[in-house]
């Protein structure tokens, strides 16, 4: 009789969490509201004179705090309660951080100095950025690379790995199932894609995991890449010692 090894895999599914209001947001809540669970106009009326926010000053207030309760209600597809206008806490929490109390976050807004050092900024960073699903066993792909780019990341990780004749490279999450995509392809759709969002410099990390015979061939990928890329390619190369 012969021995088998079985080897079984099991999938656990998380189910996304609701985010809840922050605690300091409820206290400022309670403060104006009188620490009853809705939020008037004559409430919000009141935040707005204390803290200057929209038409705070002058004879617009009341028309500013009717304006502010009605668009919320109407957006996040609620009734008055009782016929009377009024915010719940998390309808002051989408508010609080709406367009119209920061306009910095509306798109296509640039409101910094973009000429200061790389250094100087945060940077909207990708993280295995040709995954399509988990790390352990979905595919690779340069669709989610695609994706990135169309909503403004700056920074694509590649992890290179020899593929499975150890002739050329990979890109894939090594030593798991995930089904491996062509290193040429994510740098041609990268350079499709690149600018779509944002005019502001891409950064490629390449996290190298390969023989120095195939480093040698990405490095002259990265020549080639001179041209997909436009020849608009800082190389920036580090020296390991092994």
């Amino acid at each position: 009789m012969g021995t088998y090894k079985c080897c079984i895999f099991f999938t656990r599914r998380f189910a996304p969490g609701e985010a809840s209001t922050p605690e300091d947001v409820r206290t400022l809540f309670s403060r104006f509201s009188g620490g009853t669970p809705y939020m008037g106009v004559d409430e919000l009326r009141r935040y707005l004179a204390a803290t200057g926010g929209p038409d705070a000053d002058g004879d617009g207030e009341m028309d500013a705090a009717e304006r502010i309760v009605d668009r919320i209600l109407q957006g996040r597809s609620r009734t008055p309660r009782f016929g009377k206008p009024a915010l719940t806490v998390d309808d002051f929490h989408s508010f609080l951080f709406s367009e119209e109390l920061n306009p910095p976050i509306r798109q296509a807004k640039v409101h910094h100095d973009m000429n200061a050092p790389l250094s100087h900024y945060f940077i909207y960073t990708g993280h295995n950025s040709y995954l399509t699903g988990n790390q352990l066993s979905s595919d690779c792909s340069d669709a989610p690379i695609i994706k990135a780019l169309q909503i403004g990341v700056r920074v694509i990780e590649l992890d290179m790995w020899p593929n499975s004749s150890k002739d050329d490279i990979d890109i894939l999450h090594g030593r798991t199932l995930t089904a491996p995509v062509s290193l040429m392809k994510c740098l041609t759709s990268i350079k499709e894609y690149a600018f779509v969002a944002s005019p502001y410099p891409v950064i490629i990390t390449l996290e190298d995991h390969l023989t120095s015979d195939l480093q040698a061939k990405v490095a002259k990928y990265l020549e080639i890449s001179c041209t997909i890329l436009n020849q608009n390619i800082f190389k920036n190369f580090l020296h390991r010692k092994h």
